[in-house]
C-alpha cells in the first residue's frame, strides 16, 4: 500500500490520539477516549484507509514511498 497522509497529519493524529488514551486512562472521558488507538495506530503507519476510500491523499509526492 501506498503511505497517503503527510507528516503534519500523522503528527496531529498521533498527538490527539495520544491524548484520548490519556482522557481514557485517567477516567476524564468514557470508553470512547480507548478509540484514540485508531489515529495512533493510522498515524504511525502512514496510511488511512478512509482516505483510500474517499480518494484522499495529504502526502507530498517527493515524500510518499510504497510500504
Amino acid at each position: 500500500m501506498k503511505t497517503n497522509m503527510g507528516t503534519i497529519d500523522r503528527a496531529l493524529r498521533v498527538i490527539v490520539g495520544l491524548v484520548l488514551i490519556a482522557l481514557a486512562v485517567t477516567q476524564t472521558v468514557g470508553w470512547w477516549g480507548w478509540l484514540g488507538v485508531i489515529p495512533v495506530l493510522t498515524g504511525s503507519i502512514g496510511i488511512c484507509p478512509l482516505y483510500s476510500i474517499i480518494g484522499v491523499n495529504t502526502c507530498c509526492k517527493k515524500n510518499c514511498d510504497k510500504t
